[in-house]
């Protein structure tokens, strides 16, 4: 779900920078070949996720949920030359897909897959880290984030994506709904915490931007 007139967002989009060809060409075959495309970063949402890194050039990033990868080449874009960016999928079916556009990436030596369980695999993966983007299964959203706050760093960013769940978030929740019930905890969780500094924008599905004091 899109909360603002398609027309702006088209219109921003234009007049936004432009996707490379790399992803040009990620976006198009993941909507062809890959199950569920809706939750494949948008092109807007992607310039926004490279915008923010070029500005911080994190030394280390880590992504929960790389799907197909373009939110994982769009982070990628600001790196220190010396940065890494770790990312986790729990589906091995999609590994030779990411890899096909990540090897014509020039930071193709620099992005660290993981495969697997991230609430197991976040506890193996040292921080502190820059950024870290939440875009993975979201009834563990306030797991996740209890594993991923104390390894990033202060100044650092926590990016969640999906946080208004197709305005979800507005409605009664039914009891059976768990994916919803997190959510809603979740925003409130991040609102009150007085470790992070939180902004939720209403980009696509929701995004929030929560900086480490």
């Amino acid at each position: 779900m899109n909360f603002i007139n398609e027309s702006i967002l088209e219109y921003s989009l234009k007049k936004s920078n432009k996707e490379s060809d790399i992803l040009k060409k990620l976006r198009k075959e993941t909507n062809q070949k890959v199950l569920h495309p809706r939750m494949l970063t948008s092109p807007l949402q992607g310039r926004l996720l490279s915008l923010i890194s070029k500005l911080i050039r994190p030394k280390k990033i880590l992504e929960i949920g790389t799907y197909t990868g373009y939110g994982t080449l769009c982070l990628s874009e600001g790196l220190d030359s010396n940065g890494t960016i770790h990312t986790i999928e729990v589906n091995e079916e999609l590994i030779d897909f990411q890899n096909k556009f990540f090897n014509q990436s020039d930071k193709k030596n620099q992005i660290i897959q993981h495969v697997g369980n991230a609430l197991n695999l976040i506890k193996k993966i040292s921080g502190p880290f820059d950024i870290v983007f939440l875009d993975a299964d979201k009834g563990n959203y306030i797991n996740y984030f209890e594993l991923i706050s104390p390894k990033i760093k202060k100044g650092g960013l926590l990016i969640s994506d999906n946080v208004l769940w197709s305005g979800k978030v507005l409605e009664k929740t039914d009891k059976d709904d768990l994916d919803t019930q997190v959510i809603k905890k979740f925003n409130s969780l991040l609102q009150k915490n007085k470790t992070f500094e939180t902004v939720l924008l209403p980009i696509r599905d929701g995004l929030s931007l929560s900086r480490k004091i």
